[in-house]
């Protein structure tokens, strides 16, 4: 499935000092082609018509996320794979452990900003993290693409503010000056810490912008969530169950 196994001295040392690494065609485009229906059938198999998928509505078009997947899948090989797990180690310097897996799909028609903020503003972890972000389709500014703000990870975790939105998710009270928009062809993933600052535009075109990220942790990584004290995730996954299903529905 993946087109290189291994990162160089180089590679790792642009992505400790950047907080984030462009992983170029690391998925064919047939197998982003692939991850991509299977994407959009599980939107559908949730409850979201193909034409919402085209026009935004509300909201929650800006972002629709979940962590559901088939079992025997392309989705279920990516989320999965051993090779996914062994980047994540050499990135984060230690053996990993998935954390979450989730869609990521943006609405045709306007769907939304995504606001700039940080995932470790929601679960907080003590040590490092990661997001693999998969691009199934080509990622434009115009289409809403990923965008990056450079070296932010070492400022921390920001105190996270209320969107706007009227929903759980959580914005920086300053947005960065400087950012880089990602253009991604598919196959094309970005991984970056769970410190960088990100975000996506809207997507103006008539086509559902579709992506897939999976998050791991080191396995020395405790976190913190829901009030309680910090706890080990290797022994307290925040997400317990992350396996596979028979069936999606909503």
């Amino acid at each position: 499935m993946f087109r290189y196994t291994s990162l160089s001295d180089n590679e790792i040392h642009f992505y400790q000092a950047e907080g984030y690494l462009y992983l170029s065609g690391i998925l064919s485009a047939d197998t982003a082609a692939t991850l991509r229906r299977e994407v959009i059938d599980i939107m559908v198999a949730l409850g979201v018509s193909t034409h919402q998928l085209a026009n935004a509505q509300d909201t929650s078009d800006k972002l629709r996320q979940t962590s559901k997947y088939l079992r025997n899948s392309l989705v279920d090989q990516l989320v999965n794979h051993a090779t996914l797990k062994a980047l994540a180690g050499q990135l984060m310097g230690g053996p990993s452990t998935m954390h979450s897996p989730f869609t990521a799909v943006k609405s045709g028609g306007g769907g939304g900003e995504f606001h700039f903020h940080q995932d470790n503003q929601y679960t907080q972890f003590d040590g490092p993290g990661i997001n693999f972000w998969f691009a199934l389709n080509e990622m434009t500014p115009e289409n809403g693409c990923l965008r990056i703000a450079p070296r932010t990870h070492l400022q921390g975790t920001y105190e996270g503010v209320s969107s706007g939105d009227d929903d759980h998710h959580l914005t920086l009270s300053v947005a960065p000056e400087a950012f880089l928009p990602i253009r991604m062809m598919p196959g094309d993933c970005v991984a970056f810490t769970r410190l960088t600052v990100h975000g996506s535009g809207p997507n103006n075109t008539h086509e559902p912008r579709a992506a897939y990220a999976i998050q791991f942790h080191r396995d020395d990584v405790r976190a913190t969530w829901d009030g309680q004290p910090p706890r080990l995730l290797l022994d307290h996954p925040r997400i317990p169950d992350k396996r596979p299903v028979d069936k999606i529905a909503p």
